[in-house]
């Protein structure tokens, strides 16, 4: 699913209207949102790959950030600058690493926890999904990492229930919900956040609800998968959700 970008109107709406609305709805709104032809993995990728090459580090940074959100892990990024390094020049490589450390951390935990996540589910040991079964992944530009989903409900249900299993250490976008919607814990361990609030910590048992137009992040620990039963109104005539950017990596990192 494409992300809405508002960068360019919400910095330069007013002072370069026709710049915003080609940065927003051409260049992310149509080129990006074209994965049948390149994935959005594929296009960070490509994207910082550019970035560094002409040495334009604060588009740098903001991309790896996105490249991080699409999937690309730490030892890809390593890889990429090293690479990169012998042709377009051991000085931007330099520069490139110090933004990686800032966006990924020094830390290679994420990437060895994605690696145990994919390795575990490809010999038949899963992540805890509670009382429902684990159902089908559901990778992809809107999670840090490793997802499944288990509808409870059918497609054409008013109001939608899906059992969701994160991998440890897997969040998902800000994002909000036009009819809000309700979380209720099944195993692991977690956090939810809404904006205006400090992170909470979810547990088995735990019942959240967002209200309508709040945005609001949640995902597994970095110790533990997590999952819950997420019930969301349907929305006549538009989308049941909103996605937006990802929470802090490092405020995420800290919460453990």
């Amino acid at each position: 699913m494409a992300i809405k970008q508002t960068a360019g109107q919400d910095r330069l709406g007013r002072f370069a209207p026709q710049f915003a609305h080609l940065n927003d709805d051409v260049l992310f709104g149509q080129v990006w949102s074209r994965e049948d032809e390149l994935s959005a993995r594929d296009r960070s990728m490509i994207t910082c790959a550019g970035l560094m090459s002409m040495g334009l580090f604060p588009q740098l940074k903001s991309h790896m950030a996105m490249a991080k959100g699409n999937g690309v892990t730490r030892t890809e990024m390593v890889a990429l600058i090293t690479h990169l390094a012998f042709y377009a020049g051991w000085p931007k490589a330099w520069s490139a690493f110090d933004l990686a450390k800032e966006v990924y951390g020094e830390s290679d935990r994420d990437d060895k926890s994605q690696d145990t996540t994919a390795t575990a589910t490809a010999t038949g040991t899963e992540p805890d999904s509670g009382p429902y079964p684990l159902g089908d992944s559901a990778d992809g530009p809107n999670f840090t990492g490793h997802v499944w989903l288990h509808p409870l409900t059918d497609p054409d249900a008013e109001c939608s229930a899906s059992n969701v299993t994160f991998a440890p250490g897997c969040v998902n976008r800000w994002h909000t919900h036009p009819h809000g919607q309700l979380l209720i814990v099944t195993a692991g361990q977690g956090w939810e956040q809404e904006e205006g609030h400090q992170p909470r910590r979810l547990e088995p048992g735990d019942v959240v609800f967002c209200p309508a137009g709040v945005r609001h992040w949640h995902g597994a620990s970095g110790r533990s998968s997590m999952a819950h039963i997420a019930v969301t109104p349907a929305s006549s005539g538009q989308s049941p959700v909103e996605w937006m950017e990802f929470p802090d990596p490092h405020q995420v990192a800290a919460l453990g």
